[in-house]
């Protein structure tokens, strides 16, 4: 019999103080700035983000969702023999020690598994699920738990309009166990280095100072002309993989970066927007934790059910991209 890596628990965390578009455009206007709600929206499809307090850490909103995500899967944190986590944003300077050796740390973690962060920016999630099913399927760990963490709202520059207004704070979980069950179908990754430069943090540190600039980076028409490309692209490898069409998946959830780009993709494969998770509008998009974050969400809502095919998919700066499609 085949061995699967299936989704048994999902989670996610948002910080309490939630920032309209209005009350963005307020504070930045007090910066000679202008902006409004309507600007936001008509651009991206955002109403809405969450910022963390400046004490919480990208590991204080992992450890949430994690929880939640051991809940619906019926385990305990000491029944994880490996925790994967992707983030841009992590608790230490230089990523060590890792968030993910954090998060074990304040899970309460004893049997010594293994703990590593992933680093493909929005693409991140994707990447560790993918990563995740290797090692189920090689029989080498039994039960994963992955994590999109991120606490973009550190590294924006509040005086550039165009970058500031699109991104939030969250994270979101979930759990693979090793199944004779369906469970991850297919998965594909990508990356091509030669296009770093549209969606970056310029910035490096040397002898304790950073050179250049420390804030995110983008080019928003490059990045909206490759993002919609590879992502059909992607899509239909995963399909084809799988050996399905594109009309068998009953819902899309894309990395939540800007509704435009998820419409279109929708769109090149002929999938009606009502199949497609939404929650860029409250979330803005969160990096890593945008997928995990909009499948807890569908899951809990009870829109996605057992037995149900979900492709998701998302594309972040590197340029990384991959997709992940998995019967829940």
């Amino acid at each position: 019999m085949n061995l699967y890596s299936k989704i048994i628990g999902t989670g996610s965390h948002l910080p309490p103080r939630r920032v309209t578009n209005e009350e963005l455009a307020k504070q930045l206007a007090e910066k000679g700035i202008e902006t409004s709600d309507e600007w936001i929206v008509s651009r991206s499809g955002i109403s809405a983000r969450h910022y963390a307090e400046p004490h919480v850490q990208s590991s204080d909103l992992a450890v949430e969702a994690a929880r939640r995500a051991l809940e619906m899967a019926a385990l305990d944190a000491n029944d994880i023999d490996l925790i994967i986590l992707a983030t841009s944003t992590p608790d230490h300077f230089g990523g060590f020690p890792s968030t993910a050796c954090v998060v074990q740390r304040k899970l309460g973690i004893t049997n010594e598994c293994a703990a590593v962060d992933v680093q493909a920016v929005c693409s991140g999630f994707v990447y560790a699920v993918s990563v995740a099913d290797s090692f189920i399927k090689s029989g080498a760990h039994k039960n994963v738990l992955i994590i999109g963490a991120e606490v973009f709202s550190r590294i924006l520059n509040f005086e550039d309009r165009t970058t500031c207004v699109l991104f939030g704070d969250g994270a979101g979980a979930v759990v693979m166990t090793a199944s004779r069950e369906p469970g991850v179908l297919a998965t594909k990754l990508h990356a091509d280095g030669s296009h770093a430069d549209i969606l970056c943090i310029p910035g490096r540190v040397s002898g304790g100072v950073v050179e250049g600039s420390a804030f995110l980076h983008m080019d928003g028409q490059a990045v909206f002309k490759l993002a919609v490309s590879v992502l059909d692209k992607v899509a239909n490898e995963v399909l084809r993989i799988a050996g399905m069409a594109a009309s068998e998946v009953n819902w899309l959830i894309p990395h939540q970066a800007n509704i435009r780009i998820m419409q279109g993709t929708a769109k090149k494969l002929g999938l009606p927007l009502e199949k497609m998770v939404v929650t860029v509008d409250q979330h803005g998009n969160t990096s890593a934790a945008s997928i995990p974050l909009a499948l807890d969400k569908a899951m809990r809502d009870g829109r996605i059910k057992p037995g149900q095919n979900v492709l998701m998919e998302g594309v972040g700066g590197g340029f990384t991209w991959g997709a992940v499609l998995a019967q829940m």
